[in-house]
């Protein structure tokens, strides 16, 4: 796993960085907290970024015996240590450094501990702890299951700054499969100005600007959805494609990261898998519990509890295969109604179900049958990409009594915007915009105007508290 510490090379690595590589490597350098998470479901490029990290110190003249890598996912008897994190530390400092980490810390050389699938340890915070608050020494962690990674954050905290790396952004596949990068809208600081109508018009202009590479990568990721491999193997047949996504995605979180339980205990991975094809079923909308619990009673027979099948859909979110977005509470009301399941990767959906869907505006135009599905992936689409902005409160907003529904509120601060979501290509500015014209009516809800998203950019709605944006140029936002 260090072939550095003799002078070899290590594995050839993709020239394309995907975009927290910056980030990242700032963070592991000089970044406010000794240890850094990246965590994403996997497939995703973490191990890749890990060792882009590691290439670029060594470039920079960071000496070999500086730098540590463990992958705890491919040492088994790593995991039957006591302390497996701090016994490696012990054996780096004497075997390797030569010197007690303090020690290459007080001469200005810091060493670079790089843990990958940290998570599969029983007790990784509490031995991070430990290593951090005694020795000086910058860390990077990776993992893929965001529930294992969350319940470590507490005794870990203020030593510690996390990273989310979901499936690519559209600019990264126009980047990777095009070699056309596109500038993103929205700056890593900028969260305020997603309450402000002049982003929202800025991002339809930023979109129509770049029209060409827009479009041509939306077609591509339309026919192949946001995982790496998926993209750089655009020549592989589909078929192809979807088994690997299927094997190393889905099958490996629910064999490896879901199926061990609290206190030893085995979950059911027929129940896991049959939960993960209703929500991709089901994506986009909120199913009720008499619409799961029906459904997997059908399919696999026997009394299973909506209980139950709430915890396997939070192991599954935990995992970061989908997202639950919970309905708005406003007002102190209480929440009614089921969340909305998007699920993190249209493609992976397709692979899992075997049914191929387009979003592409030419795709849609060759298969109408397929438009009402396509407008609820869409809707999946936009609820994971807006719920993947850092700290952006994204909710859904259920019809109550004279309200109609809302499909997405965001919430910054008292701020909030609503969003629609009308994916198909009549669009009629009064009814559609019905949902967000009752909410910004609402003074206490504080949301001066909404965004329509839709399948295309030439959508003009004459209410001035309504800004269309395409779905395509949405997802330049990032």
């Amino acid at each position: 796993m260090n072939p550095w510490w003799s002078d070899r090379p290590g594995a050839v690595l993709p020239t394309f960085r995907r975009w927290a590589f910056e980030r990242l490597l700032s963070s592991v350098r000089t970044g406010l907290t000794p240890i850094t998470v990246v965590r994403g479901p996997r497939q995703v490029g973490k191990s890749t970024l890990q060792d882009q990290v590691i290439a670029k110190l060594l470039d920079d003249g960071v000496h070999p015996t500086r730098i540590l890598k463990v992958q705890f996912d491919e040492i088994a008897p790593l995991l039957k240590q006591h302390t497996p994190i701090l016994a490696i530390c012990w054996w780096f400092e004497s075997q390797v450094l030569k010197r007690t980490l303090n020690e290459a810390a007080h001469a200005g050389e810091p060493a670079y501990l790089f843990l990958d699938e940290v998570q599969n340890l029983t007790d990784w915070a509490a031995e991070l702890k430990s290593l951090v608050d005694n020795r000086t020494v910058r860390v990077l962690v990776t993992g893929s299951s965001a529930l294992r990674i969350e319940s470590g954050r507490d005794s870990l905290a203020g030593r510690i700054s996390t990273i989310e790396l979901g499936p690519l952004l559209l600019r990264e596949v126009s980047e990777l499969g095009l070699g056309t990068p596109l500038p993103p809208v929205l700056a890593d600081n900028g969260l305020e100005r997603l309450v402000t109508k002049d982003l929202w018009s800025e991002i339809a202009r930023h979109g129509r600007q770049h029209v060409h590479p827009r479009d041509e990568a939306f077609k591509r990721w339309s026919a192949r959805g946001g995982y790496p491999r998926a993209q750089e193997r655009f020549d592989a047949p589909w078929e192809d494609v979807a088994s690997n996504l299927v094997e190393t995605v889905v099958d490996r979180a629910i064999q490896h990261d879901l199926r061990q339980g609290e206190r030893g205990r085995k979950r059911d991975e027929s129940l896991l898998r049959e939960v993960f094809k209703l929500a991709c079923r089901y994506t986009g909308q909120s199913p009720t519990q008499s619409v799961f619990i029906e459904d997997i009673r059908s399919s696999l027979g026997g009394n299973v509890g909506w209980q139950r099948v709430q915890n396997y859909l939070r192991f599954l979110e935990g995992a970061m295969l989908l997202r639950l977005i919970e309905p708005l509470e406003l007002r102190l009301k209480r929440k009614r109604g089921a969340p909305k399941v998007c699920v993190c990767d249209h493609a992976l959906r397709a692979a899992w179900l075997h049914e191929v869907v387009p979003l592409d505006p030419d795709g849609l135009e060759r298969m109408p049958h397929l438009a009402d599905l396509a407008g609820r992936l869409a809707e999946s689409v936009a609820g994971y990409f807006l719920s993947s902005i850092p700290h952006l409160g994204v909710n859904h907003f259920p019809a109550r009594g004279a309200e109609p529904e809302v499909d997405f509120v965001l919430t910054v601060g008292e701020r909030r915007v609503p969003v629609e979501i009308k994916y198909r290509r009549r669009i009629d500015p009064h009814e559609d915009t019905r949902g967000i014209r009752a909410f910004v009516e609402k003074a206490a809800y504080n949301a001066p105007f909404g965004v329509l998203v839709t399948l295309l950019d030439d959508v003009v709605v004459d209410d001035p508290r309504v800004v269309p944006v395409s779905l395509r140029s949405l997802l330049l936002l990032r």
